[in-house]
């Protein structure tokens, strides 16, 4: 793998090997300090994000064991995001530093009513991204050479993957392809389609059914199939993806339905949220989902833990929400239909017929018990 220097340097592995790893680029982003076309902007705040990292903090929030493999440039945002991650929780022992290639970034545009020629509009918002020959880019099957990603590789119970890092090079498609097609010895891969149009407009986006095929957990929303195959219903997507065990799709009206092989379809309503942010919330989604696979729940326990995930990052500034104590996870998670449909979750608390009169506070502390 080209340009290995060092592992993120300071960061200490937490016991044992990760249960889940997670493998894309996350960047540095730069989100405005008030709405309005970006020429009117005097300041941005730092942060960082990425759809393969969110996922890994989201899960290391439930108390999975995770792991985020990717690379990073020897720079200020690549320090800031192993950092953050390993804050979180998790394992950035296998990121690599590329002492040539810079992190990758982008810029955040919202809309307002500032009346200026080219604001988006209020409710509206762009994503600028800066990534083109980024140190990410730069992962390639080489990867599986290096001794301290096979290592997690080799040790991970669930490998997640998105549509995002086919979108970055040939190198890293080709990555991807190994991956997927690998003897699975017991470890489940999950891809999330995660389509990004913006990234495809110079490569062919025909690649990607092939991947989706070969994973054992799918997850796409209703709109970006449509988008990229012409077919948004659950069974129709099931009909043209045998392969999965599962495959997970989230429709306009926040339904997800998760459709086994046999064509059993399971569907499950997101909760009633006050939404704060929305950035996030599929990546907290799909952690909830995966790390109530890892515990063995059934389907719709798998649904609601994700819906649950998703509601306490919308209610957050930022992409990870911290999740409620786990006895109220339980009771929201065991909840009769119509209890869960009565729900509601802001940002100080959640309210269900299920719970206490008070709202609960949020958990600082993992809410599933790691195994």
């Amino acid at each position: 793998m080209a340009g290995r220097a060092t592992t993120a340097a300071g960061i200490q592995e937490a016991p044992g090997l990760p249960e889940a790893v997670c493998l894309g680029e996350s960047m540095a982003v730069l989100l405005p300090e008030r709405p309005g076309p970006l020429e009117t902007v005097d300041g941005f705040r730092l942060s960082v994000g990425g759809a393969e990292s969110n996922v890994a903090g989201a899960l290391a929030a439930l108390g999975v064991r995770s792991g985020w493999i990717s690379r990073v440039g020897d720079d200020g945002f690549g320090r800031r995001l192993t950092g953050e991650l390993a804050a979180r929780g998790v394992d950035v022992s296998a990121v690599t530093v590329d002492p040539t290639r810079p992190t990758g970034m982008y810029l955040k545009e919202v809309g307002g009513s500032t009346g200026a020629p080219h604001d988006l509009g209020g409710g509206r918002s762009r994503l600028h991204y800066y990534r083109s020959g980024s140190a990410a880019s730069a992962l390639s099957p080489a990867l599986l050479d290096d001794p301290v990603a096979a290592r997690l590789l080799a040790g991970a119970r669930l490998l997640h993957l998105s549509g995002i890092t086919a979108a970055l090079s040939d190198d890293c498609l080709a990555l991807l392809r190994l991956l997927l097609g690998a003897p699975r010895r017991g470890r489940l891969t999950s891809f999330d389609l995660n389509w990004r149009p913006a990234l495809w407009h110079r490569r062919d986006p025909a690649v990607l059914p092939a991947l989706m095929d070969a994973a054992d957990l799918l997850l796409l929303g209703a709109d970006e199939a449509e988008a990229v195959l012409g077919a948004g219903e659950p069974q129709a997507l099931r009909e043209r993806f045998r392969s999965p065990a599962t495959v997970v799709v989230k429709d306009a009206d926040r339904l997800v339905t998760a459709v086994g092989r046999d064509g059993v379809a399971v569907s499950e309503p997101a909760l009633t949220v006050e939404v704060v942010e929305v950035t996030g919330a599929g990546d907290a989604f799909a952690a909830g989902y995966l790390a109530g696979t890892l515990r063995g729940l059934d389907q719709r326990r798998r649904l609601r833990l994700g819906h649950l995930s998703a509601a306490c990052a919308l209610t957050a500034h930022g992409d990870v929400g911290d999740l409620p104590p786990g006895p109220v996870v339980t009771a929201l998670l065991e909840a009769p239909a119509g209890a869960w449909a009565d729900t509601r979750v802001t940002a100080d608390g959640i309210v269900s017929p299920v719970l206490p009169a008070s709202p609960p506070r949020r958990a600082a502390s993992p809410v599933l018990g790691a195994r």
